[in-house]
């Protein structure tokens, strides 16, 4: 890394523009000062107070619009004098240095009026101005110094003459400088150190810029950096001069593979001290931070539009970086993040943004550590539940820096409008959810916990406080991996509106409690009765002894009458992980609702499933078009042999008789001049007679095959 020309900071990245005052005694040269800069040449006259000058950005090396402004004793109040230091960005106290009273009148007059009429945390920068040195052959800064060293807000003195143009423009240049680049935030002047704030923003991006974590930057690493900040490379020679300068000055600052953190904080430290401050705010001003060292709100929370009825997804890349992510954090290699190893990849954040909950929301090992699949659930179910969230997360983990893009937004999919999926039969989302509804106690929890494969005994090991109303994990169906979602909705007479929107809906009753399956038919019945959204019914503690539930009519006859897949038995008290054939059952009715299967089922072994996979096979569609092409030639070969038929009928018979022994004469004829043509191409008509005739019989064959099968699969159902 070094010092070289930033790259042009973008709007976002910079104040809007830059306002300058000017303050001083009566005739030090302010207004000659800025009319100078202008005109390029000394007023021969000049005016008590110049009007205000606006510099196009273009114009000014830092490509920020400078508005100059001018302050008179004769002409202006002390309350306008107020007005204009609120209102300025930078003040610069004009002085002559030939005029001792001028000088003295910077520590007693002005910085105590500037002061006190700005905050003390967020003290304005300050340039000394010492005009007139083309009168005098010594300088004023023996003079000056004092002052400085005594007042932290002031940014730098410069010695200049209208007269002569001598640092005019230096003058404003610095003056930008110190709003664009202000040295307070970075460091401080009497330790000669930089500053906690901006110690810690520069730990986080030298953490993320860190690639591999193995707490140095390499070569490949630094050149990165130096890309992305400075849209410049690094050449070799220049990389071993940034790395001689450093082991120069502190001895840990660079390992064996590259520069350490002690290194990375020096160099900036020597480039704040050296007066670079635009290289430190170059680099922090990429990583979203503000003039107050904080990430700006457009940084973190780049615009977004979602639309109604439509959900927010990870896409591709977005899972790519996650699992990078995961693997530069998980050290050891086992898959899962230690809690040291999940602290460590949190430092970058300003607070730990998971709790205890998690680690009961998605999967984990036997030691209760988050998985490589139960990190990337968490990261689908808060892209799902909130997006905004989401997108903070990633921006504290340098996601656009990393990936190059303009921001997070590019690692979100906005789904389409769930009524175009209903209308095309065909979805394409990977996140379902499903509302998880029943009396309380009737084994909800249980259901939650079983998608991430955890039986009853270990659901007992989870205490209260750390409970969650979400469970996440992966579901396969037909070959696809897709995200399901589950919400505990707490019991209730009435659900809100967010409690019904759903992809698919999971009512719970306990078969040990007759008093169960009521709340769950009456909770059908007022919101879901006449919806589109599929409800699936799970009878929980299949394992308990089943009472007859105090409802009209029973559950399966329930499911029958109401047109819905039959109550499916369920219990986590098993030794081994619990069953997930509900959870396949139930992603799939989210993916397809608007089938209305009996049988979900896609284990390819029940009589549903082979009948399905014999009627779609490649097998039975070649033997279709063999009957079709079979019959096709048949009724042709029928067709022509009708017509001759009817014609030899309406020919005489002394006609016929002519043909007959012409015939014969023919079949003579051939026999002595073409006999073994005539043998072979009989040969082939057999052949081709044999193989329509196998096609036929096969074709025909199948065909039975094929509607017995059926016929059986419809008999079983209806016994089912």
């Amino acid at each position: 890394m070094r010092a070289g020309r930033a790259r042009p900071l973008r709007a976002a990245d910079m104040k809007k523009d830059v306002r300058i005052l000017l303050v001083g005694e009566p005739r030090v040269g302010k207004t000659s000062l800025i009319m100078s800069l202008v005109s390029e040449e000394f007023p021969e006259e000049v005016p008590p107070r110049a009007e205000e000058i606006t510099i196009p950005a273009d114009v000014t090396p830092e490509r920020v619009p400078t508005h100059i402004v001018d302050y008179s004793e004769a002409e202006q109040s002390d309350e306008q004098l107020h007005q204009e230091i609120s209102q300025a960005n930078v003040i610069c106290i004009v002085y002559a240095v030939n005029n001792k009273h001028s000088i003295d009148k910077v520590t007693s007059r002005w910085i105590p009026l500037i002061n006190e009429r700005t905050d003390k945390d967020s003290r304005l920068p300050l340039i000394l101005v010492g005009n007139k040195s083309d009168l005098v052959e010594y300088s004023s800064m023996e003079t000056i110094l004092p002052i400085m060293n005594q007042y932290t807000e002031i940014e730098t003195c410069v010695e200049c003459s209208a007269k002569n143009l001598k640092n005019i423009s230096e003058l404003f240049y610095y003056a930008q400088k110190a709003v664009l680049h202000p040295t307070g935030p970075l460091y401080c002047p009497e330790e000669k150190e930089m500053k906690p704030a901006c110690i810690k923003a520069l730990t986080r991006i030298f953490k993320i810029s860190d690639q591999d974590n193995d707490g140095t930057l390499n070569d490949a690493e630094l050149n990165f950096f130096q890309r992305i900040c400075f849209n410049t490379p690094l050449a070799p020679q220049a990389l071993e001069d940034v790395k001689n300068v450093v082991r120069k000055h502190i001895s840990d600052g660079v390992a064996d593979s590259g520069l350490t953190l002690k290194g990375f904080l020096f160099l900036h430290t020597l480039f704040i001290q050296r007066g670079r401050h635009e290289t430190t705010w170059t680099v922090l001003r990429r990583f979203g931070y503000d003039d107050d060292l904080d990430l700006t709100p457009e940084y973190l929370f780049p615009l977004l539009k979602i639309p109604p009825d439509c959900t927010t997804e990870l896409n591709h890349h977005a899972y790519l970086f996650l699992q990078s992510t995961f693997d530069k954090h998980d050290l050891d290699r086992d898959c899962a993040l230690s809690p040291d190893e999940l602290k460590d990849l949190f430092k970058v954040f300003p607070y730990i943004p998971w709790g205890p909950d998690v680690n009961n929301t998605v999967c984990t090992n036997e030691r209760g550590w988050i998985t490589y699949q139960g990190f990337l659930s968490q990261w689908t179910l808060t892209t799902y539940l909130d997006v905004q969230r989401c997108l903070e997360y990633l921006g504290y983990l340098g996601y656009s820096i990393l990936t190059e893009q303009e921001s997070q937004a590019s690692a979100i999919t906005v789904t389409r409008d769930k009524k175009i999926d209903l209308q095309k039969k065909q979805t394409q989302r990977n996140v379902f959810r499903c509302n998880v509804i029943g009396m309380k106690n009737c084994g909800k929890s249980g259901v939650l916990q079983a998608l991430l494969g955890r039986n009853l005994m270990r659901q007992k090991k989870i205490r209260d406080d750390h409970k969650s109303y979400y469970a996440i994990n992966t579901v396969y169906v037909y070959g696809q991996e897709k995200y399901l979602l589950l919400h505990d909705i707490s019991e209730s007479e009435f659900l809100t509106e967010a409690e019904i929107i759903c992809d698919v809906v999971c009512l719970v009753y306990d078969v040990s409690n007759p008093k169960s399956f009521e709340y769950c038919a009456r909770i059908f019945k007022q919101h879901f009765m006449d919806s589109r959204i599929p409800c699936l019914i799970i009878a929980a503690k299949s394992d308990l002894h089943e009472v007859k539930q105090d409802y009209s009519i029973s559950p399966a006859d329930f499911c029958r009458k109401h047109k819905m897949p039959p109550p499916q038995a369920f219990t986590c008290n098993t030794a081994e992980a619990p069953s997930k054939d509900i959870f396949v059952k139930l992603t799939t009715m989210a993916m397809y609702p608007h089938a209305r299967l009996r049988c979900m089922c896609t284990c390819n072994r029940c009589t549903f499933c082979i009948c399905q996979n014999f009627l779609n096979s490649d097998l039975l569609q070649s033997v279709k078009n063999k009957i079709f092409t079979a019959v096709l030639n048949r009724l042709r070969a029928r067709v022509a042999e009708w017509g001759a038929m009817m014609l030899a009928k309406d020919e005489g018979r002394i006609t016929h008789q002519v043909h007959a022994v012409s015939s014969v004469e023919d079949s003579v004829f051939m026999e002595s001049s073409h006999g073994p043509l005539c043998l072979e191409a009989r040969h082939v008509t057999q052949a081709d007679l044999k193989s329509s005739t196998f096609w036929l019989r096969a074709s025909f064959g199948a065909t039975v095959f094929a509607v017995l099968g059926f016929a059986m699969y419809k008999a079983l159902l209806k016994q089912r």
